[in-house]
């Protein structure tokens, strides 16, 4: 039997408790966030746990990286929610919840009899988030989603066709991860308003609706729309900047460098400094160079070639040029300036130590910090359990 996750440091969100039904990333993510940030997030996991526990490794089976990561600092509650006891105990612990989140389908949760307007009957000022793959108002409304799916439909693979010649999607689960943010800015606002409302007690809860592709297509298009969002369309539907071919690291005598040598002040001042043959008054202005960036870009990475890495990292930097040297993301764990600012936090858990990547916020008051480790399967189930005998009473129990 484990204790709550660590209490000593409050964080903005003390004091909110999460029922969270969330599996994979989408929603452990979010939620993740809030228990970092001092909710008590109360994982809940059907008898076979969520899928992630086994996708990737860890020291034993079932605790894999991606798992441990996206739900520490949660409690680990396994309930069956095919059998009538464990479907009342989830009743019991929602009406003591702020938050209801889940991640099934909307016929499974309904079926399951957790859609909202249950959830509702039982607790009216909670906020009950749904994280779906598509919006229910739509035709795909139940349509299973994945990372690799909404990237190809929120136009991913086609940017990348066009920067590389072959369509592709991006190194990372980056559909599962915006979703998440979403799931939790937009359940952060229902629970403000709930508060500004009449707060735990006589607040209005809502019902909160996130879905990845609506999400990913918001945020493809934020440049993406370009000319396309006027009528008549004025360019394609991309940024082109973006998706030029020569918008890469430089090559340079030893390795690669990313620079953007690109306002007029910086441009000015590589110019002076570095005198390429090519310097011309045809390249003076931001807007001369947007419109023949790819040829601007292939020009920079052929001066680029004549010196050193670290050459050019002392140049770009006297001269204030954003510039960055390669890194693997194993090298991040070494990144000078993030172990500086205490970004890693070391956790012993029951597996041995885990250095997990911290809280990339900061609040001067209300600090977050990874609340403890991740739940093994229903390692919480005695304590939530026993809890609930003194703060919950038993809810009307469906009928047989």
């Amino acid at each position: 039997m484990s204790e709550k996750p660590d209490k000593a440091a409050q964080g903005p969100l003390a004091g909110v408790r999460v029922i969270d039904l969330t599996s994979v990333v989408f929603g452990p993510y979010a939620t993740q966030i809030m228990a970092d940030m001092g909710a008590e997030v109360i994982k809940v996991e059907p008898p076979a746990g969520d899928n992630t526990r086994w996708i990737t490794t860890g020291p034993v089976p079932g605790m894999g990286g991606i798992y441990v990561n996206v739900n520490r600092g949660k409690r680990g509650l396994m309930l069956d929610l095919r059998q009538a006891d464990d479907r009342e105990t989830l009743r019991r612990l929602i009406a003591t919840a702020d938050v209801f989140i889940h991640s099934m389908r909307g016929r499974a949760i309904a079926k399951l009899g957790f859609d909202y307007a249950a959830v509702k009957a039982i607790n009216p000022q909670i906020v009950y988030t749904n994280c779906y793959g598509y919006s229910r108002r739509g035709p795909d409304g139940d349509k299973p989603a994945y990372d690799d799916t909404i990237q190809a439909e929120c136009g991913i693979p086609h940017v990348q066709g066009l920067m590389n010649g072959e369509p592709g999607y991006v190194a990372t689960i980056m559909a599962d991860k915006v979703a998440g943010l979403h799931a939790l800015y937009a359940t952060m606002m229902a629970l403000f308003h709930r508060e500004r409302t009449g707060g735990r007690d006589r607040g209005e809860g809502q019902e909160v609706e996130v879905t990845m592709f609506e999400a990913m297509s918001s945020f493809m298009l934020v440049e993406h729309a370009n000319g396309a969002m006027f009528s008549p369309p004025t360019t394609p539907a991309h940024y082109h900047r973006a998706v030029e071919p020569n918008r890469r690291p430089y090559k340079t005598q030893d390795g690669y460098v990313a620079a953007l040598v690109y306002n007029d002040k910086h441009w000015d001042a590589f110019m002076a400094a570095v005198n390429p043959p090519w310097a011309s008054p045809e390249f003076a202005t931001l807007a001369q160079r947007a419109k023949q960036i790819g040829r601007v870009y292939a020009l920079l990475g052929e001066t680029f070639l004549t010196r050193t890495t670290q050459d050019w990292l002392d140049t770009l930097r006297a001269l204030h040029i954003p510039c960055a040297r390669l890194q693997t993301t194993d090298e991040l764990f070494d990144n000078e300036h993030l172990n500086a600012i205490g970004f890693f936090e070391e956790i012993e858990t029951a597996q041995g130590p885990v250095r997990f990547p911290g809280v990339p916020t900061w609040f001067s008051a209300t600090p977050g910090r990874v609340r403890g480790p991740a739940p093994t399967l229903g390692q919480d189930n005695e304590a939530v359990l026993s809890e609930l005998e003194s703060v919950a009473p038993a809810i009307v129990s469906e009928s047989k």
